[in-house]
């Protein structure tokens, strides 16, 4: 007799994750709201992770003021590019595995959450290791928050949940909650 399992759902997601991960998340371009934009941006600082591992070596996950030829690193970029060589100033190149910046992926935070406003902590460029470790990790540690141009978030008494993405030294990516304040609950910034 066939006996069906409940599927775990932190395995699910891992499968998620490895079949591409930011580039499935097209079904989220409806919505524009800040949590949409913090979940994609903690899933593709995992993905930029996730490959140095895969490859053993380094990889960059860097927030951007454009994906233009002009593109910089910047605190308040709401566009992204994870690859194996600083992209700045080549952030309209090709992504290509040969081809200098050796961009994996890029997004543009026009894709998506156009509504959305970014302001990094920190750091605006992270680079892991083989090991999954962040590089150069600052003493501030490194935060993302991300917030909508549609109105306030519930942490400043407005309607809209905006959610924080915390990135450790050891490069654990862990999103968390701005309003939560009970310190048993795991959601807790």
């Amino acid at each position: 007799m066939l006996r069906i399992r409940p599927v775990n759902p932190v395995l699910a997601a891992g499968f998620w994750v490895l079949l591409g991960g930011c580039a499935q998340l097209e079904w989220h371009r409806a919505d524009t709201t800040a949590a949409v934009r913090d979940r994609d941006a903690a899933e593709c600082t995992a993905q930029a992770r996730s490959e140095a591992l895969r490859r053993n070596r380094s990889v960059q996950f860097t927030l951007t003021n454009s994906l233009d030829a002009s593109c910089a690193a910047s605190l308040t970029g709401t566009s992204w590019v994870v690859s194996l060589a600083d992209p700045t100033g080549a952030c309209g190149a090709t992504p290509s595995e040969t081809a200098a910046p050796q961009i994996l992926q890029k997004r543009s935070g026009l894709e998506g959450s156009p509504n959305a406003t970014v302001t990094a902590t920190g750091s605006s460029s992270i680079v892991f290791n083989g090991v999954g470790r962040i590089i150069g990790y600052p003493s501030g540690g490194v935060a993302v928050d991300v917030k909508s141009t549609k109105g306030a978030c519930q942490d400043a008494a407005g309607s809209i949940r905006c959610l924080k993405v915390n990135i450790s030294a050891s490069g654990a990516i862990r999103m968390c909650d701005p309003v939560v304040s009970d310190v048993a609950d795991p959601r807790k910034c």
